[in-house]
């Protein structure tokens, strides 16, 4: 018999709060490169903590339920297809705000990748795994730069002969004028999902129980609410701008 998928309130509850966040952040996002709204605050440090909270979150919370489900392959399928899905709708009616590896991408790609790698990273103790992974983080985060290095502190420059295509683009090397309104490349984010991977394996009991009614039942139909919430908030602001106008 096939062994039942676990769920627990208090990841969905996380997952839903942080959804929560996305929505409002991407809300702002509309208001201000689509329909023309003045609000430094948005292009400031703290809205990038914001967007970073949400992406950190996420990325974190896939890998570290990699272990609760079952079906590996058709989950990472799915999400990587919605990804997919998403990056046809923008460059179909909003090429100008094209999706080229956003975070879906990423996640399908990641939850892919792990199934092969799952029995060689067992393998590794806990601590020395995502202390490994979470300093590969760490080191290559300014990749899509062209150096190693975190947050603006360059350690080593990379040559440019690897940023090529939209193929070396997908692994972290984007090209010379590449642009995507949300990119997450394998490089640095598969380290932090990895990160989440080996966290799950150092946990001493189960996460909390927290339920929110309606936040947890968001977290828990998380990749409809994604894949959804877009066209929604644009639709809102959109009616509201009009009737402003």
């Amino acid at each position: 018999m096939s062994t039942p998928i676990q769920r627990f309130d208090g990841l969905d509850t996380i997952r839903g709060i942080t959804l929560v966040s996305m929505i409002a952040y991407h809300a702002c996002w509309d208001m201000v490169y689509i329909f023309g709204a003045d609000w430094d605050w948005y292009r400031s440090d703290g809205a990038y903590l914001w967007q970073q909270s949400i992406c950190w979150t996420f990325i974190l919370l896939s890998g570290y339920c990699w272990h609760l489900g079952r079906h590996h392959g058709k989950r990472g399928l799915l999400v990587f297809g919605g990804g997919v899905l998403v990056s046809a709708v923008t460059f179909v009616a909003m090429p100008e705000n094209l999706v080229f590896c956003g975070v879906l991408t990423l996640l399908g790609t990641a939850v892919l990748l792990s199934i092969p790698l799952d029995p060689l990273s067992r393998r590794v103790p806990a601590r020395a795994g995502l202390a490994g992974s979470f300093l590969l983080f760490l080191m290559t985060r300014d990749v899509n730069s062209g150096y190693l290095g975190f947050e603006g502190v360059k350690v080593l420059a990379l040559s440019q002969n690897w940023y090529r295509n939209y193929f070396t683009a997908l692994l972290g090397f984007p090209q010379p004028g590449f642009y995507s309104t949300d990119y997450f490349s394998l490089l640095p984010w598969i380290f932090l999902f990895w990160t989440g991977y080996y966290l799950y394996r150092l946990r001493r009991q189960e996460p909390p129980r927290l339920s929110l009614p309606v936040i947890t039942a968001l977290g828990r139909h998380s990749l409809a609410v994604y894949l959804l919430h877009q066209p929604v908030v644009y639709g809102v602001l959109w009616a509201v701008h009009t009737l402003l106008r």
